[in-house]
């Protein structure tokens, strides 16, 4: 992976070298920001150019050893942590029996989420966490001597599904790894994250990819005409990951939009049996994608929300969605928006805490039919 392999950030991709060149390089840094603007990409481009044995002013050679191991992934002197799902009849519990599986699908996805990769292992209604065993693996890995490159690299992709646990064991060897070891974490949410391990970190903020990156990307990549791709940079908010799937008109979201709809109308018009049915619905697709649709949601609700202040420009809706607006809008004010956000919040911590999906969205639909007549 190159700094050139990655959409836009170039702002942050000089930040980096410059800190290298004038040898600051902090042992664990927390590279975190939105889903989608090349976070992880960042961090295995940063990794390759600090082992790279030919490196030029602004990225690795790209040919070295070093840099064909790390083409591969597969440099012994890189490690990755990523969650994962016990799987005891096939005896994975740690992320080296996933490592063909993450090899491979990082080799065809640079840009993904936590949800593709959970259904890439056949996830199903697991949560993929970081388990506790992990950190043995991790201590072990970095007490052994550096095979033949500059610095040992871990990574460790979403540290905030971290069990509390091997969060703990680390926190040691985080403050004080062994010799020429480099921690690089990648996260959506940092604040989630435990702070004793966020204290340790070197934060490095990444913001959206800019509106002409992109725009210029899918260009170049989709030969679509320039106004269309235009538009979908301007729904992204800066998400590469995010324009992918619109042009791909991705199953889940078009999922979810049509059972926003069907919620939204049970709930107006207070068809219980209907209610129970999308609760039912909501119940069986996994508490992973139970989340995503919950965030989803309250994305839905602030856009609906802003349209009603006539500012074209401030709003990310696709054709279909923008379409249901023009009726469902004005259902969405003051009087309520506040409640709405605040409900969709509580019924996502719920999912997290393992309560029962089909109480959570059948309690969730009787709020939201409240919530509308206000």
């Amino acid at each position: 992976m190159q700094f050139k392999d990655i959409i836009g950030q170039s702002e942050i991709k000089k930040r980096l070298l410059e800190s290298i060149k004038e040898g600051f390089i902090p042992h664990a840094q927390l590279f975190c920001g939105p889903e989608g603007v090349g976070k992880l990409p960042l961090a295995i481009a940063y990794a390759q150019y600090l082992n790279c044995e030919n490196p030029s002013e602004d990225d690795s050679c790209g040919k070295c050893p070093s840099c064909s191991k790390y083409n591969h992934l597969a440099h012994p002197d890189l490690h990755f942590v990523f969650p994962i799902v016990k799987k005891a009849a096939k005896k994975k519990e740690v992320c080296d029996d996933y490592i063909a599986d993450w090899r491979e699908f990082l080799h065809k996805n640079i840009y993904f989420n936590l949800t593709q990769w959970l259904a890439n292992i056949e996830a199903e209604n697991s949560q993929g966490l970081i388990y506790a065993k992990e950190s043995e693996e991790i201590i072990r890995k970095l007490s052994l001597r550096i095979y033949e490159a500059k610095y040992k690299i871990m990574i460790i992709w979403m540290p905030e599904k971290m069990h509390e646990s091997c969060a703990n064991k680390l926190l040691k060897i985080i403050e004080e790894p062994t010799d020429q070891t480099i921690f690089l974490l990648v996260s959506d949410t940092p604040d989630r994250v435990i702070t004793t391990i966020q204290s340790r970190c070197q934060r490095i903020n990444i913001h959206g990819v800019d509106k002409s990156e992109i725009t210029k990307a899918l260009i170049s990549e989709y030969s679509i005409t320039p106004d269309d791709a235009d538009n979908i940079a301007h729904i992204s908010k800066g998400s590469y990951l995010k324009a992918l799937d619109t042009i791909s008109l991705n199953e889940e979201h078009k999922f979810f939009f049509n059972l926003f709809v069907k919620m939204m109308r049970a709930s107006y018009a207070r068809n219980i049996k209907e209610i129970k049915s999308i609760g039912n619905e909501l119940g069986g697709i996994g508490r992973e994608s139970q989340k995503n649709y919950l965030v989803y949601t309250q994305h839905m609700i602030r856009e609906y929300f802003v349209s009603n202040l006539k500012q074209p420009d401030m709003v990310y809706l696709e054709k279909d969605e923008a379409n249901f607006g023009t009726r469902f809008a004005p259902f969405i004010n003051e009087r309520n928006i506040v409640g709405f956000m605040d409900e969709l919040a509580l019924a996502e911590r719920h999912i997290e805490q393992n309560v029962n999906a089909k109480m959570v969205f059948f309690d969730l639909c009787l709020k939201i039919t409240m919530l509308l007549k206000q």
